[in-house]
């Protein structure tokens, strides 16, 4: 198979080159994309001196339209696995052979990497603990599968939900609510146990301040989600 890790990166300077390192060390048979998307640091300038492979965007589009990047090209180039990675150190280049295996294996459409199979490693904070517990009882609401890390960005796609996110993929706060898409449209998902890193560079997206926003608007989508898959 031929396989990709699509890396999204917004100011990940600090971590980027960790990151590919880590999967050059540990995926070797995994080629990879590193998405830049309009950074403002150094982000660029790291993966230019390391001769790492990189789209650079010509305008911002959040981590939704950057992953989306990486799916279009995956699709375009005829990759059979594409692998979303994050670019600040908190995934495990370890457990990429593991999951590709998983999705050959029991023929699934995608397999997620979860921190709370085993409950190894990071965990996260108790707050987000109990949302990442909501949403997971929400998506088994509307769609009767349970996924106990549905906020994980560390998710691997075979061809056709690489065709299915290449075609649409939601652009703020896009995990909870794409894996719903997948299940309504009737693709096979698994999970995978992983430990992940804490961050120690970079700073997330969803501030303590956007979490209130953050809970409304992602549990809207998957709502609406479930909705527009019962029409399909």
């Amino acid at each position: 198979m031929r396989k990709l890790v699509i890396i999204p990166a917004y100011n990940e300077q600090g971590g980027i080159k960790k990151t590919v390192q880590d999967i050059q060390a540990h995926a070797p048979d995994f080629d990879y994309v590193v998405i830049n998307d309009c950074s403002t640091d150094d982000t660029l300038a790291v993966c230019r001196k390391n001769g790492f492979h990189v789209i650079n965007l010509p305008v911002n589009l959040g981590i939704g339209g950057s992953v989306q990047t990486g799916y279009l090209y995956a699709y375009a180039n005829g990759y059979d696995v594409a692998v979303q990675f994050d670019g600040d150190g908190q995934h495990n280049a370890k457990y990429l052979d593991e999951m590709a295996d998983r999705l050959a294996k029991e023929k699934l459409d995608m397999v997620i990497g979860s921190r709370y199979i085993k409950k190894e490693g990071f965990q996260s904070s108790g707050m987000r603990r109990a949302g990442i517990r909501y949403f997971s009882g929400l998506i088994r609401l509307v769609t009767g599968k349970r996924i106990t890390d549905p906020t994980s960005g560390m998710r691997m796609a075979g061809r056709s939900v690489i065709a299915l996110y290449a075609k649409n993929y939601p652009k703020d706060y896009p995990e909870p609510e794409s894996v719903t898409v997948a299940l309504k449209k009737g693709k096979r998902v698994g999970e995978v146990p992983v430990q992940m890193n804490a961050r120690t560079e970079g700073i997330s997206s969803i501030s303590p301040r956007k979490s209130v926003y953050y809970m409304i608007k992602v549990s809207l989508a998957i709502l609406i989600a479930a909705v527009r898959g019962e029409r399909v």
